[in-house]
């Protein structure tokens, strides 16, 4: 007869699930994975979708740099239970950060892109932008 677990996820399973893996580590899977990105093409622009469930929109930060979009998120997860008496029977804290960079063009710029971020899904709109050929400037050597 199995007992029944004083903890939410089956030990059992992890474990014979993480023991067929090298380096042979009962240590748990990650409960937040990198994210996820859905990218369509349209004619002036694209949109990305990314996956970001259990995170809140304070903890998503997403910066421009010389044409790369890097798009970061911290997660920080308590679980604390106590019994009757106040005495701890789990505490558990998980912290994780993930991240992507996209090159978006040098032309682009931090108010072209269009943000929003619900349910989980952060959604990016960046127009396409051509970049400006470069103009070749003729130097002359001086004469003397």
């Amino acid at each position: 007869m199995l007992v029944p677990s004083i903890f939410e996820d089956n030990f059992v399973d992890n474990f014979f699930d993480d023991m067929f893996r090298f380096p042979f580590s009962t240590v748990q899977k990650s409960k937040v994975q990198g994210m996820n990105v859905d990218v369509q093409e349209f004619d002036d622009r694209y949109e990305m979708d990314l996956e970001l469930p259990g995170y809140t929109k304070e903890a998503i930060q997403a910066d421009l740099k010389d044409g790369y979009l890097a798009i970061s998120a911290n997660h920080t997860e308590n679980k604390d239970k106590k019994d009757s008496d106040g005495k701890y029977i789990r505490k558990e804290r998980y912290y994780g950060q993930c991240q992507r960079s996209f090159f978006v063009g040098k032309e682009v710029t931090e108010e072209d892109i269009k943000a929003n971020f619900k349910d989980g899904i952060l959604r990016l709109t960046i127009p396409k932008k051509e970049e400006k050929p470069a103009v070749e400037e003729r130097k002359f050597i001086t004469i003397e």
